[in-house]
C-alpha cells in the first residue's frame, strides 16, 4: 500500500469513520448532536462547536497548501469563529467539515510517496508527512476534549 493512502486513511479514522484508536471519531460524536449542546459552555473550556471549528480551520488551511496555494492560517486566529445560533448553522458547518476532511484525505492520496517527504511551505514547518501526522494527532487531542465535554453536558 502506498504511504499516502495509509496516512490518508489514518486521517479519515479520526475525523470521519474510525474507531480503532479512540473507539470513536469526530463524525460519530458530532453528527446528531443538538446545536445547543455544541455551543454550551462549561466553565472556561472551549465549547464543542469551537473545538470542531478549530480543527476544521486547520484542515481548510492545509488543503489550500495541498492545492498549490499559500499557507494563510495563523494559530492566533484558530479559535475565532462567529457564534452558531441554530441547528441549521450547525448542520451546515458539519457538512462543510466532513466534505473538507474528505478532500484533505483525497489530496493526501493523490500525493506520490516522494511528495510526502518534501518540505511543507518552509523548512521550519518540516515535511508534508510531519504536518499531516500533526493534524491527525492534533485532531485526536481535541476529539478527547469533545468526548469529555459531551459527557458532562449530556449526563
Amino acid at each position: 500500500m502506498k504511504n499516502t493512502i495509509e496516512i490518508a486513511n489514518r486521517f479519515r479514522e479520526v475525523i470521519l469513520n474510525g474507531t480503532w484508536i479512540a473507539n470513536t471519531n469526530f463524525k460519530d460524536q458530532l453528527e446528531n448532536l443538538d446545536w445547543k449542546i455544541a455551543v454550551s459552555p462549561i466553565q472556561n473550556l472551549n465549547t464543542i462547536a469551537v473545538l470542531a471549528q478549530h480543527i476544521h480551520y486547520y484542515i481548510t488551511g492545509i488543503n489550500q497548501v495541498f492545492k498549490g496555494g499559500t499557507l494563510d492560517i495563523k494559530d492566533q486566529f484558530s479559535f475565532d469563529f462567529p457564534p452558531i445560533h441554530s441547528q441549521e448553522q450547525w448542520d451546515t458547518f458539519l457538512t462543510k467539515f466532513w466534505n473538507d476532511a474528505e478532500e484533505f484525505a483525497l489530496l493526501i492520496e493523490k500525493m506520490n510517496d516522494e511528495k510526502i517527504d518534501d518540505v511543507f511551505v518552509d523548512a521550519k514547518y518540516g515535511t508534508y508527512k510531519r504536518n499531516i501526522e500533526a493534524m491527525i494527532e492534533h485532531s485526536y487531542y481535541h476529539l478527547g476534549q469533545i468526548v469529555l465535554i459531551k459527557k458532562f453536558l449530556t449526563n
